[in-house]
């Protein structure tokens, strides 16, 4: 009697054991039923060039500039298709390895549209600043959804592509993560985020003082630092690139001065006239006799990092730049 009552003990638990286990995998099935069906709604993003619907979560993207590679990166998406990038061979060192396999679709301002259409996207990330023209070819392959424009502030423009991307909870946590590193870099440095700070970039035939509405500029003011005071005469309403920079000749070296100088120089496959535009211009008297050089206050940094990529990528590696050369680590 005993051992069948034990028998029979042994088949109701293992009984509802199979039940629960049952229970759970219809739970499980019907969880991810419902994930499906959560990816798969539609949504609308408003953008430059009007809205676009898309009718599922994005798996398939090409990205037509360079900050918006390092934002589908930063997401976590890997694209199927990129333009180059503006330094490197195709894309920057600082993100090559997360780019293997991607294919090269152009530079940002003659893109493919052949090699884009033979990815078959199923959106297409651009600027209204780059590709307007092409913009109504663009949406005959997928759906495209552009930034205004590539200035200085990419954040807004990196909260643009988290939504396309359905992707903006997580884009928020990415903005915060930099917001945290920037606040972690200005309480370190205390009061050197007081002194005045100066740009400079150099290219072939060309230099540059550059202003607060550039990458680089615009973390500077998140930071707290003050631009070269003598600078602000300069930019004048009908500046042609406004805030962002001017073009200027060596008789304004005198007003590249600052408590400290960054400079940086644009020479793409070793562009030997940009590099000789750097040396001429750094070794001219005028230059030699900035207090900043004087003081040992001027650095040479990533023209790509600083400048060129525009991205959150970039922008992390500028604090970490920065914190390097201000604290000497």
């Amino acid at each position: 009697m005993f051992k069948i009552k034990s028998l029979f003990t042994i088949i109701t638990l293992f009984a509802v054991f199979l039940l629960a286990a049952c229970g759970s995998s219809n739970d499980q099935a019907e969880g991810n039923k419902a994930d499906d069906k959560k990816e798969e709604k539609s949504y609308t993003i408003e953008h430059a060039m009007g809205t676009t619907k898309l009718e599922k979560q994005p798996k398939r993207v090409v990205v037509l500039t360079n900050e918006g590679t390092e934002a589908l990166l930063a997401l976590g998406v890997k694209p199927v298709g990129a333009v180059q990038s503006w330094l490197g061979d195709p894309w920057y060192d600082h993100i090559k390895e997360d780019m293997d396999g991607v294919e090269v679709v152009g530079v940002e301002n003659e893109v493919n549209l052949e090699k884009i259409a033979a990815l078959k996207p199923d959106l297409i990330i651009g600027s209204k600043i780059r590709q307007e023209a092409v913009y109504d070819k663009l949406s005959a392959i997928a759906p495209t959804v552009f930034s205004e424009t590539l200035r200085g502030d990419w954040k807004e423009n990196f909260k643009l592509y988290a939504k396309a991307l359905n992707l903006e909870e997580k884009g928020n946590d990415v903005i915060a993560q930099f917001d945290a590193h920037t606040e972690d870099l200005k309480a370190k440095l205390g009061d050197k985020v007081n002194q005045e700070v100066s740009v400079v970039r150099f290219m072939a035939g060309t230099t540059r003082i550059y202003y607060t509405d550039s990458f680089s500029g615009v973390i500077f003011d998140q930071l707290g630092f003050k631009r070269a005071e003598q600078q602000k005469e300069l930019f004048t309403a009908d500046n042609k690139l406004g805030n962002l920079a001017i073009e200027v000749g060596k008789e304004v070296i005198p007003k590249m001065d600052g408590d400290i100088l960054f400079y940086f120089t644009y020479a793409p496959e070793g562009d030997k006239q940009a590099l000789s535009t750097a040396k001429e211009w750094t070794n001219d008297p005028l230059w030699k006799n900035l207090d900043a050089v004087k003081k040992g206050n001027a650095y040479e940094v990533s023209d790509a990092t600083w400048n060129t990529a525009g991205g959150v990528i970039a922008a992390n590696k500028m604090l970490d730049d920065l914190e390097k050369i201000m604290l000497k680590k």
